[in-house]
């Protein structure tokens, strides 16, 4: 899925494992929030363009639900967390409890459920890396949208200085909590400077 060809296997094998790590972190705390397991599947990391991204999503017109961070300190730039309009519904229906298909609507319940998670998997995500490399990385107060993705995605780049839009870091996980599945998308768009100082602190 990389279309860059600019890194390398050694690279990539890092950012995996920060995904792991992640992963492992949010996990925990889906745990204990909702008192029941929640498995998360391994995550698959690559380095796409911004027209890759839409096309792994399902296009500019797909309604998604996305939670949003900025990062400021020794990285600087925006994750975001991604779940298709089918994926909203059916991890607020995994969550709580109840039988698939009940949600077809986005509510209050769902809205605050959606948000919560979101919020727990990006900042999983960003301390798995600040764990991993030794980074300072602050964030903002998360920020929830529910929209067709081309309206999502430019705000996203519109709040985001000098983004790298042919180069986006992108995590696709999955949830699983007994036998339903969820997948979703993480994203940490950054600038490039960040990017090669991320790897500057894994020493690759």
């Amino acid at each position: 899925m990389t279309e860059t060809g600019v890194f390398s296997k050694l690279q990539m094998d890092a950012l995996q494992e920060i995904g792991n790590i992640g992963l492992g972190h949010a996990a925990t705390s889906l745990a204990q929030m909702l008192d029941h397991k929640i498995g998360l599947g391994v995550p698959h990391a690559d380095f796409i363009s911004f027209e890759r991204a839409i096309e792994l999503i399902g296009g500019y017109e797909e309604l998604v639900s996305c939670v949003s961070l900025k990062l400021h300190g020794d990285i600087k730039g925006l994750v975001f967390y991604i779940f298709n309009e089918t994926s909203t519904y059916r991890l607020a229906d995994m969550l709580m409890g109840l039988e698939e298909g009940t949600t077809v609507q986005l509510d209050d319940m769902v809205t605050s459920t959606i948000n919560e998670i979101g919020n727990i998997l990006t900042g999983a995500f960003v301390t798995a890396i600040s764990d991993f490399t030794q980074l300072q990385i602050g964030t903002s107060v998360p920020v929830f949208a529910f929209d067709m993705l081309a309206a999502v995605f430019t705000s996203l780049v519109l709040s985001s200085s000098n983004p790298d839009e042919n180069s986006i870091l992108a995590i696709e996980t999955q949830l699983f909590r007994d036998d339903k599945k969820v997948s979703g998308h993480f994203f940490l768009l950054s600038e490039p400077n960040s990017i090669a100082k991320l790897f500057q602190a894994l020493g690759i």
